[in-house]
């Protein structure tokens, strides 16, 4: 376009945009709504909480109709279950999958927009043989009984304890007992297009390993980082690191292209006396640097360059819950509808409309910053950028070139994200700089990855 080849338009356009700019729903950011508690808010009003917020998905423990009745047209995407003790008959009787999708998918659908069945939940690691050798056919009957909504996917849950190795990342591999069973299971999710779901948390391996420098690596925070004796690769956080062992686990049965969601994580604001590191501001940093980390598409060493669905647990605090106490405290809102701490959710205050330097506490104005485009920007605006920017010959594209430390991965978000930086950096360092008619923003999260490493400095 010719007006991308004139700065001054394209900064008095933005200014005219700025005032327009709202923030939107995002599809890799969902929470969990967990519903063991006797003093939860209306369905109804907890709907329109949710659509104050960038949560762009939602995932229940059942099929409470009240809920997905009260989310429909939101453009919330909901992940259903059918619980653990629902397996046996669906695993039995064909009809009885028949009976549970017309009961619980269909008189909702599509208005209210059901992504995903969780068949079960953490069945594989619950030591019940019974039940595991049930868990595939009743997935494969709920998958039949699904004709008429073909777009659902049907999965299943897992918990780490799955993995029997998973340090290095690199080193990830299933329990053996388990792989036969799994084999099976994830030749049918790869033959249905479905992703592998599970519950990694960073809060329990703290637990085991309390050391200041963990804490720092759990929570997203400045640290040393750990070397990948395996790969080479440098972790500097164990959410990316519990998910490139699974990746590496599924890769070593020959699924390495199998979608990963993230179906549980979070950090509880109390606990027990014993519960070391449960406290309001662990988990508003815990949750708050996820979500950047999230936002900035930045991805894993292993799958660079996107964003792995991700769940947080959960939405309110459940009173009613058995065990520990930080049971009962992993909500990131009170049941009055307000927050429990702000992790930059709300839509009013997200990144999207006026990009704090941090979700949980806004970085001072000497803090290093880097420029990455928005999440809802189209390749077609991302290309346009990178045309503009690499075109004037004024910046040094060659990074994102064929056999350039940036090429990979080799896709239009992921070289425009280097390009717009490169610009912002050279150029000032200034807002305006990290505008290109409202497609980028500033975070404080490093999105450099391997050897690709993205020019930073202070504004």
């Amino acid at each position: 376009m010719a007006t991308l080849s004139n700065p001054s338009f394209l900064l008095h356009l933005s200014l005219i945009i700025t005032a327009m700019c709202f923030a939107v729903s995002q599809p890799f950011i969902g929470v969990n709504y967990g519903q063991v508690a006797d003093n939860l808010p209306a369905p109804e009003a907890s709907a329109e909480l949710l659509k104050s917020t960038t949560v762009g998905k939602v995932r229940l423990y059942g099929a409470d109709p009240a809920i997905i009745k009260s989310l429909a047209n939101s453009g919330i995407g909901i992940v259903i279950g059918a619980a653990n003790g629902d397996i046996p008959s669906l695993a039995s009787d064909p009809d009885s999958a028949t009976q549970w999708v017309n009961a619980n998918v269909l008189p909702y659908y599509p208005e209210s927009n059901i992504t995903m069945i969780a068949v079960g939940n953490e069945v594989m690691s619950s030591g019940d043989e019974s039940l595991v050798s049930q868990l595939l056919p009743a997935m494969q009957n709920v998958q039949n009984a699904l004709n008429s909504a073909p777009k659902i996917k049907v999965s299943t849950v897992h918990s780490m304890a799955v993995l029997t190795h998973s340090d290095p990342p690199s080193s990830g591999s299933f329990d053996p007992a388990l792989v036969n069973t799994l084999q099976q299971l994830l030749a049918f999710q790869k033959d249905n297009e479905s992703p592998f779901a599970f519950n990694p948390y960073p809060f329990f391996s703290y637990q085991s390993d309390p050391r200041p420098e963990t804490l720092a690596f759990c929570l997203f925070q400045p640290n040393s980082g750990r070397v990948d004796t395996g790969s080479g690769k440098v972790y500097s956080n164990m959410f990316d690191a519990q998910v490139d062992a699974v990746h590496a686990a599924l890769s070593s049965m020959g699924f390495k292209d199998m979608e990963i969601v993230i179906a549980e994580t979070g950090w509880p604001s109390r606990g027990d006396s014993n519960e070391v590191g449960a406290s309001v501001e662990n988990a508003k940093a815990y949750n708050g640097n996820l979500i950047e980390h999230l936002r900035s598409l930045v991805g894993t060493p292993l799958m660079p360059g996107k964003s792995v669905d991700t769940f947080i647990f959960a939405l309110y605090d459940e009173d009613l819950k058995r065990g520990p106490a930080s049971e009962r405290a992993f909500g990131l809102f009170k049941t009055d509808l307000t927050m429990a701490y702000d992790v930059g959710l709300d839509k009013s205050g997200s990144t999207h409309k006026n990009p704090p330097t941090s979700p949980v506490t806004p970085a001072p104005k000497t803090g290093t910053q880097w420029c990455i485009p928005k999440v809802e920007v189209t390749e077609a605006q991302l290309q346009a950028n990178i045309d503009y920017i690499c075109g004037s010959q004024v910046v040094d594209c060659g990074p994102i070139q064929p056999e350039g430390a940036c090429y990979e991965p080799n896709t239009i978000s992921s070289h425009a994200a280097f390009a717009m930086n490169l610009y912002y950096q050279k150029f000032g360092r200034n807002p305006w700089n990290c505008d290109f008619s409202q497609t980028a923003m500033l975070t404080s999260q490093n999105p450099s990855y391997n050897a690709c490493v993205y020019p930073g400095g202070s504004t």
